[in-house]
This record gives structure tokens, sequence and C-alpha cells, in this order.
């Protein structure tokens, strides 16, 4: 089971069971080698959202800024930025306005809360 029963309105995930089997949740893309699964909201409107992100071997999250608060809680695998690598177990709190791009080179699992919606920087066409 991956989700729990919770009160009206609340949501109780099982992350032991999420982190064993994450094939389970139901997944859309978020950037080449990375699929996401909203917990609640969209990020578009200017709220805050929450969600899982699966990394897959070799997956990066390009240049980004933050425009709130990101909490990201790693799962199972590791990550790195400019701060270092954050393997399973890390929980990494990076500020608004600071900015950085994401790579995983075994795949990793995360949960992952912004304060408020990210911004990408644009992509360089080497034009």
């Amino acid at each position: 089971m991956m989700m729990l029963k919770a009160p009206a309105g609340a949501l109780f995930f099982d992350l032991a069971a999420i982190t064993r089997d994450p094939h389970r949740l139901p997944w859309l893309p978020f950037r080449p080698g990375v699929r996401i699964h909203r917990i609640y909201g969209t990020g578009a409107d200017g709220q805050a959202s929450s969600a899982f992100l699966l990394y897959e071997p070799g997956a990066r999250v390009p240049r980004h800024t933050h425009t709130g608060f990101e909490h990201v809680f790693v799962l199972s695998g590791s990550q790195s930025d400019e701060n270092g690598e954050h393997g399973a177990g890390s929980f990494v709190v990076n500020p608004p306005d600071s900015s950085h791009e994401v790579v995983s080179p075994g795949g990793c699992l995360v949960l992952i809360v912004w304060e408020a919606p990210i911004v990408f920087e644009p992509v360089n066409s080497g034009r």
C-alpha cells in the first residue's frame, strides 16, 4: 500500500514502501530521464507544491532558481549539485534566490517540497 488511510484533507504516504517499489506510483515526464508523481499543487499557480521525483541513472535537472524554499529528502540513491553529493537519508534545504543544477549518476528517488515555483534558466541553443 502506497498511501495510508488519512483524515479528510490529509495525505499519509508509506515512504518505506514507495522507496522499495517506486514503480507502483503513476509517473509523468518532468525532465529527460526524470519522472514526477505530484502530491499536491502544480507550481504553475505560484503556490506551494510537493512531489516525488524519480531519476534514471545519469539524469539531470538543468540549472534553475528557487523563488522560495525547496526541501529535498533523498529516499534512495544519490544526487549531486554544486554543494556536493546527497545520498539516501539526506535532507537538503535550498533557500530562496539560490540556484543549482542537479545530476544523479546512479539514479535516485526524492521527496521534494517547493514553497514557491522554480524558474528554469533558458537553454543555450548554441547560436
